[in-house]
């Protein structure tokens, strides 16, 4: 059984640095909970020898580490260029061409074919996170866009793209999307990331093409665009989980509105009980270093203390020089501030119009009594994960204990603040039930004599319905 470390947790990307069976172990160790496979990089048989030691792992050793599985969406890049890259000067011309050529200053190819059609005069387009910037001069319709360099420098081959004024026609599944989206949902994988979402369609149909297969996976939201922040209401709505992909965001929209965006999707998720996930450059310094800057750790800490479910590293476990000694410093900055300032019981209005709003109430009721009893945990069983949850919304201090018969769900558990899943699959009466749960939690010394634990179920439990039972108990 994997140790416990913090409520909230952490997804890393795996890469080159971290994909050694015996340094992934030692990451889980010391307090990942999910792997990210970053579809933008690495082939299918790569991917699938990680997958193999990520399930390996969990098997051998009994852990419950879910995947996500990130897919790389409309992500437009320049193709080629030169060898040592082009430089480009301040009120030069150029040309972006759909064109396939090998880039130099006076011509460049773009991977975007409606480019010309979708973009027009006055716009801007930026290159390689922001860092060189353009402006629309004017369109041929066709195949060439001439542009004016505003903010110059040198662009080497391959690098992004943002147009952040415009309305972009790619679809956000692409090809290449679609033939990840077979691999990954071959694989079984709990989660699956959607880039660049505008909108709550995107989201469907996504959605629509996992239940055509017959499969469970749950959809990531990652929120970049400005058409995904007006709509943000309605995409949460219908994802699974949401993540704040702050890198392409604040390229996307002016930087100094994110960290507020931040906050409001946070809050928006925990609303809705569904899981948040702040990304890209929490520890971006450790890729080359040993020790964050006291920035980032401000950011971490911050993060954690908007309520987040989880944190996540990208280059730093990937491809940086220090994957575990990354971990165990996202772990001690989460552990300090659970530790000393977390703001634990987060108020929640619960919607009477609900279809679940009995059950509801008795999560909230649940982690109501965990906290007038001072209990040490909150038990309980579940066959969907719902219970798991709503439960982590109200953020309560006890932990949160599921059992579930469902293999599948204890990864998924994995990326939910503050759940520990167990696997367990008899179907006793409910007293029996519930001291049958509570030996599983004495024996791995979670719970002992005396402490106070809240109970809750779905009576009859053989029903597998919706949550209706509490029951406040001594540990005997």
């Amino acid at each position: 059984m994997k140790p416990f470390h913090s409520r909230t947790k952490i997804v890393a990307t795996l890469g080159p640095a971290s994909a050694k069976p015996d340094v992934l172990y030692s990451m889980f160790n010391a307090g990942l909970d999910v792997c990210r496979l970053n579809f933008s990089h690495g082939s299918q048989a790569d991917h699938q020898e990680v997958l193999d030691t990520i399930r390996s792992i969990n098997k051998k050793y009994n852990y419950n580490v879910g995947i996500l599985a990130d897919l790389q969406g409309p992500k437009i890049r320049i193709g080629t260029v030169k060898d040592g890259g082009i430089h480009l000067v301040n009120g030069a011309k150029t040309v972006i061409t759909t064109q396939e050529c090998v880039g130099n200053e006076e011509r460049i190819y773009i991977t975007y074919e409606n480019f010309p059609q979708d973009v027009k005069a006055g716009e801007i387009i930026l290159l390689d996170d922001g860092k060189l910037q353009m402006r629309v001069i004017e369109t041929n319709y066709k195949d060439e866009v001439v542009c004016e360099i505003v903010h110059g420098g040198i662009l080497t081959s391959r690098k992004g793209v943002n147009l952040p004024n415009t309305k972009v026609s790619i679809p956000s599944l692409t090809p290449e999307d679609r033939n990840n989206l077979e691999f990954v949902l071959e694989n079984d994988v709990e989660w699956i990331g959607l880039s660049f979402v505008r909108n709550a369609e995107d989201i469907i149909e996504l959605k629509d093409i996992i239940k055509a297969r017959g499969k469970t996976a749950r959809v990531v939201a990652k929120i970049e665009k400005p058409e995904a922040i007006a709509n943000i209401d309605e995409i949460i709505a219908v994802s699974d989980a949401i993540m704040v992909a702050r890198g392409d965001l604040g390229v996307e929209m002016p930087m100094e509105e994110v960290p507020l965006l931040q906050k409001m999707i946070v809050k928006k998720c925990r609303a809705a009980s569904k899981p948040v996930i702040i990304a890209t450059q929490m520890l971006e310094s450790m890729i080359t270093t040993p020790r964050p800057t006291r920035a980032e750790v401000n950011d971490v800490a911050n993060s954690v203390l908007d309520g987040a479910d989880a944190v996540m590293l990208s280059g730093e476990t990937s491809v940086g020089e220090f994957p575990l000694i990354v971990i165990e410093t996202m772990q001690k900055i989460i552990n300090n501030i659970e530790e000393n300032n977390y703001s634990f019981h987060v108020e929640k209005y619960l919607n009477k119009s609900s279809k679940s709003f009995l059950s509801d109430a008795v999560c909230d009721s649940a982690c109501f009594l965990a906290k007038q009893t001072n209990a040490v945990g909150i038990v309980s069983m579940t066959s969907s994960g719902y219970t798991a949850f709503e439960l982590s919304s109200h953020r309560p201090q006890a932990p949160i204990f599921i059992f579930t018969s469902n293999k599948t769900i204890l990864n998924t558990l994995s990326l939910i603040w503050g759940v520990r899943g167990f696997f367990y699959d008899k179907f006793e009466t409910t007293d029996d039930t519930i001291a049958d749960v509570n030996d599983v939690l004495k024996k791995n010394k979670l719970i002992k004599k005396g402490d106070i634990i809240i109970n809750s179920a779905s009576i009859p439990l053989q029903a597998k319905g919706k949550t209706n039972m509490i029951k406040v108990t001594v540990v005997e």
